[in-house]
Formats: structure tokens, sequence, C-alpha cells
């Protein structure tokens, strides 16, 4: 005790020393803050995490007077600030040291704001701190927190400047959809004293379009959206290309009330054109804007469908966006001043180039225009795979058949079976085949279409004759899994790359004897669709298959490999029964299509248990087009299919 005690005398003298040393010292240019518990930086960390969840109530706040700000006053205070950027709260983080001068620290802070399309507005800001009576450290609110040029009434808004939107590109770098001119045909209410009359002039105008250029308009509501419109508004009726415009324009121009604004959209060349896989580009919709509020606004356009909304991204680039400061004007309502915060320019889209032919789609949407059924048709170059066309016609919109039907090939499927006989030796188009009017497997029967007979006939002539019965006599001799292995020859089942959706096929293997006889002459449990059948057909016509590709930029990055040769005495056998299949058998009416030899074979597939019920078929390939045909319960393939393709070759060579 008498040790410590002169120990104690001695300290205490040097209390206001080391006091007045560090008042001089924070005085002359502060200290860092420390890092420990009574620091600041666990009030600025708390400030940062509050601020954006947007809960301040750990947190003490006061005035750069001095007073006391309540925490849900801040927090009200920032999402007012915040305006139009409120709903995406930045990203905080707090950098460097704290330094301190007398009772105040000065933190700074990286601020990120998350902007549409990608963009960020960054910049640093600075969070003042006091340390108060309670030995507690507050922040210092102030509007300049958020972003230094902001004052009390402020708020951010934000303005877009839409990016120039893409093209998607044919195989010669011409834009397939461009801005096209289009008339907008309205109503104004007040002028219209007979409404009913003007629907049914209206209603026959637009039925006298050609269907190719315009869908049907169905005007049943428009008496009802003129009485809720206001009497001097605009009521939109329908937008016309500006061809269709002008069939109808004698009609409708001096009716009563009608009124018209030009206008430009982008179109494809016409509105059939590759519209499925296209796809189209419209303002957002409301299930645009619920499903990415962080990517469009109400007017952006949008991809819907095909390769526009596949690559929907790549095609509208990124809008340029400016970050502003507003505040109202007290005498002039409605009136906004302030100062430009932040701006970054519109990026232009990138164009997606395609190996899509103009005349060759053309040909394709020319041979399906008319016809009712839903039905396909694909054209793919047989040089180097290229696809070239893919039409569709009517079904639900956007329902790209061509490429992802799944529906059994019928007997086209016998190039395949007759490929793989044909390699094994089975068979060669000489080998004498009977042809019965039907055959019997394990307790099923099977027939020829109208129950035809051909009896003991070439191998060839069954084959150009579609005889059923000779494929499913010969199914035995494929073997459990050969009309597979002939499939994958011709690229069915493999894994393509194609940047879009594609169904491949899939062949029937390792199946009852039953199964086998069906799969031979394309049912049973093979499928395949419109493209994979092209692809096999282009195979037989260059010897290898290769597989189909559509996009040039951005070229797909693994494309399925090359296959190897087939065997050449077996694809020079099927070329020349493909040809006698146009000369003088199911297909004969394409012998006389101008042009090169064409070379095919017809299907009509059963897709239930009804032999009534069938598709209709056709793949085949003249000069470098090879090509496939399909129309949804067609019926016989010569009275649906066969006519298809006729039309399409003639298109084809009229070009």
């Amino acid at each position: 005790m008498l040790l410590s005690y002169p120990v104690h005398r001695l300290l205490s003298p040097r209390r206001p020393v080391l006091a007045a040393v560090t008042a001089a010292a924070l005085a002359a240019g502060g200290l860092a803050g420390c890092s420990g518990e009574d620091g600041p930086e666990r009030s600025v960390d708390a400030f940062l995490k509050g601020w954006r969840s947007g809960d301040l109530q750990a947190v003490g706040f006061v005035e750069p007077t001095g007073g006391r700000v309540p925490a849900a006053e801040v927090s009200k205070q920032i999402k007012a600030l915040s305006g139009e950027l409120a709903a995406t709260p930045p990203e905080l983080k707090r950098t460097g040291d704290i330094p301190i001068t007398a009772d105040v620290a000065t933190a700074r802070v990286q601020v990120s704001w998350p902007l549409p399309g990608g963009t960020r507005w960054a910049y640093e800001t600075r969070v003042r701190l006091k340390h108060g009576d309670d030995d507690q450290w507050q922040v210092i609110w102030e509007p300049k927190v958020v972003q230094e040029q902001l004052e009390d009434g402020d708020r951010l808004a934000l303005r877009r400047d839409r990016a120039t939107r893409a093209g998607v590109l044919d195989n010669a770098g011409t834009p397939l959809v461009a801005p096209r001119p289009v008339v907008r045909v309205g109503v104004q209410p007040n002028q219209v004293k007979d409404v009913k009359a003007l629907s049914r002039q209206l209603d026959a105008a637009f039925k006298a379009i050609r269907p190719a250029l315009v869908p049907a308009v169905d005007l049943t509501d428009l008496p009802k959206r003129l009485a809720e419109a206001e009497p001097g508004a605009l009521v939109e009726v329908v937008t016309l290309r500006d061809e269709a415009y002008r069939q109808i324009k004698p009609r409708i121009y001096d009716l009563p009330g009608t009124k018209f604004q030009a206008d430009k959209l982008d179109l494809a060349p016409t509105r059939e054109f590759a519209r499925a896989l296209l796809g189209t580009v419209d303002p957002a919709q409301a299930d645009d804007l619920k499903a990415h509020p962080d990517r469009y606004v109400a007017g952006d356009l949008v991809g819907h469908g095909g390769l526009q909304a596949r690559y929907d991204d790549r095609l509208r680039g990124a809008p340029g966006l400016t970050v502003l400061s507003q505040r109202s004007k007290p005498d002039e309502p409605g009136v906004t001043t302030g100062a430009e915060l932040f701006h970054s320019e519109p990026k232009p889209g990138q164009p997606v180039k395609t190996t899509l032919d103009l005349a060759t789609q053309n040909a394709a949407d020319a041979a399906l225009r008319g016809e009712a059924r839903r039905s396909a048709l694909v054209a793919v170059r047989v040089s180097d795979g290229a696809v070239l066309a893919a039409a569709n016609g009517p079904g639900p919109a956007g329902e790209n058949l061509a490429f992802t039907a799944q529906v059994p090939p019928g007997s086209t499927f016998k190039m395949v079976s007759a490929l793989a006989l044909l390699d094994r030796g089975a068979v060669t188009p000489e080998t004498t085949v009977r042809c019965p009017k039907t055959f019997e497997v394990d307790g099923r029967s099977f027939k020829n279409s109208d129950n035809f007979a051909l009896g003991d006939v070439p191998f060839r002539t069954d084959f150009a004759k579609s005889c059923n019965t000779a494929f499913t006599a010969l199914a035995p001799k494929l073997g459990p899994d050969g009309l597979a292995q002939a499939g994958r020859a011709l690229g069915l089942e493999s894994e393509w790359d194609l940047g879009v959706d594609v169904f491949t096929g899939k062949v029937s293997a390792n199946g009852s004897p039953t199964e086998q006889a069906a799969a031979a002459i394309g049912q049973g449990t093979t499928v395949v669709s419109p493209l994979a059948m092209a692809g096999a057909t282009a195979a037989v016509a260059r010897g290898h298959w290769e597989q189909p590709k559509l996009l040039l930029d951005p070229a797909p990055t693994k494309p399925a490999p090359a296959g190897a040769a087939l065997k050449a005495d077996s694809v020079a056998a099927l070329k020349t029964m493909m040809r006698a299949v146009v000369t003088s058998g199911t297909a004969s009416a394409l012998k006389d299509v101008p042009g090169q030899p064409v070379y095919g074979k017809t299907g009509t597939a059963e897709y239930d248990n009804n032999p009534a019920h069938t598709h209709a078929w056709f793949v085949g390939w003249q000069g470098d087009v090879a090509f496939a045909v399909f129309v949804e319960q067609g019926g016989s393939s010569t009275a649906s299919a066969v006519p298809i393709a006729e039309r399409f070759l003639r298109g084809l060579a009229a070009r």
C-alpha cells in the first residue's frame, strides 16, 4: 500500500497534460478513427444497411445544426430523394479510414445504383457523424448524403433514350425485319352517326384484303369502344401494312369518322414471312413489364417468340440513361427543373445474321398460302446444310412446326429403311420383293393405301409405289436396331446446336416384331420433325450428314460434327429409287416441274388407331435444295403434300 500511493500521486498530475496534447493534435488536423467498438464505423455500417433495407431504427440522426432527427423521417426523406430509383436501392460500401476532426467523423462511401439494362451509376458520397454527449456516433442527416448535389425537395428521375434495335438478317446481310410503312386506321367517336353501318363497311373492306397481308379483324367490340371513349379521341381499329391499306383506301378513306396515321414498324417482308421462326417485335406488354421491371418500361420494343425473343438482349441493345435531380417549380405547377447527374449513351443492338434466303422463303410461304390445316415446309441447302426457309401454315402464333413437331414420318421413312436394307445387302433395287394387299405380323395386319397390291415386283417398284407390305416383310432383315443406326447416320436423334429449339427425332429400336414392322414404314414409336427429315434428305443427296445451320452470327459454339460418308453404292441405288418416285411413282405430279430432276418420297402417316386419320408428307430435293413438307391430318400425300411441294418448286423456278 505504501508503494502504490506515491505512484498514484505521481501519475495524477499528468492527466491534464495528456488531454491538452490530444486536443491540440485534433485541432491541428485530426486523427484516424480507431476501429474499436466505440468508433464511428459501427454507426456508418448500420446506416448503410438501413439505407438499403429502409429500416433505420438502429441509427441515431442529428441535423447539421445539432437537433435530433427521427429515424423514420430520414427513411421517408431517402425514399423521396431516391424518386424513380427508390425501387432499386443502391449497393453501398464504406471505403478507407474514417478521419475524425474534433467530434465530427467523415466516412467515404461508394454508391452504385443499378439502372435498367445492366447499366450502373457509381459515385462517391460522404457521410458525416457527430460524437454525441451519450458517447455515441450519430449520422448528420442532410440530402447530400444521398448525392452531393441533392437538396431538400429534390428527387432522382430517370430518362431513357431508346437504342436502335438491330435487325435479323438474311444470308446476304439484308435485314429481314426492318422499319416498314404502315397506316393506323382509327375512328373519332363524335364524327360517327351510324356506328353499325360504319362497322359493316369497315368489315367488308378488311375482308377484301388478301389474307397474306392482314389477319382477320374483329370489329364486334367497336361500338362499345366508341361509346366509352372521349368524343374527340382516336379509337384505333387496326394497323395495316401500307400495301394492304392501299388495296382498300378508296373504300374506307371517306367513311364518316375514319382517321389515318402513317407510321413505321419493324416488320418482316410479308406478314407470313418465316413468322414463327423470326417472331415479332411489339411494344412492351403488361406481362413483359411485370416479368422484367428492371429491363423494360412502357413504350419499349420487345421481341416476342422466335429469334426476336431468343436474341432480344442482343438485338435491342442498351438504352441511353440519364439520371436527373428534379424539383417542382412552386409558381408553375407541373413544371420541373433540375440538373443532369449521370448520362450513358444508347448502345445500338447487334444484328442476328441467318442463313435464310429471301426468294426461297417467299416460295415456301406462297406454297403454304391457303392451306387450312396446320402445316410446315422447311428447305435446306444440300451443299452446306444452310436452312433456306422455314414456313408454317395456320396454327397457334409462334408455333414453329417446321422445327419442333414430333410426329410419325410415315412412308417418307422408307428412305431410311431402304438405305439400311441396301447397306446390309438385304436387297438391291432389282431384288424381287412381293407386294401383297396385306401382310400379317404377330396377328397385326398391315395394308397398303387404298388396299393396292403389286404382286412380285422389283424392290425399286415397291419403293416408288410406296408398298407398305413389302417393307413390313423386310423388317426382320434390319435387326433389332438397324433402322435406328441408319437414322443416326442421317443425323436423326443427334444433339444439334442450332441456336433455336429443334427436335431431331426419335427412331424405334429393339421393339417387338410388330413394332419393327411398323417402324420400317415410319409408324410405331418413331417420331421426327420436318427439319430433321429435310436434314436426312440432304444427307442422302450429298452422301454424308451435316447438321443444318441457321445462325451465322452469333454462330452456335457446339454444332454437331459431320457424319461419316455413306456407302456410295447404297446412296446411288437410293437416289435412283427416289427419282423413280417422281418419274413413275406416287409423286408423278412433280415430273414436269421445270429445272433439274426432282428426287423424293411421299408419306402418309397414321397418328392414332384410326387408319383414316393420317398426316401427309413429302421429302425430296432438286438441285442444291432439299426440303420437307408436312401437313397435319392431310390425308393422302398425293392430294396435299405433293401439290404443296409442286407450288414450292415452281415458285423457286420462277424467281
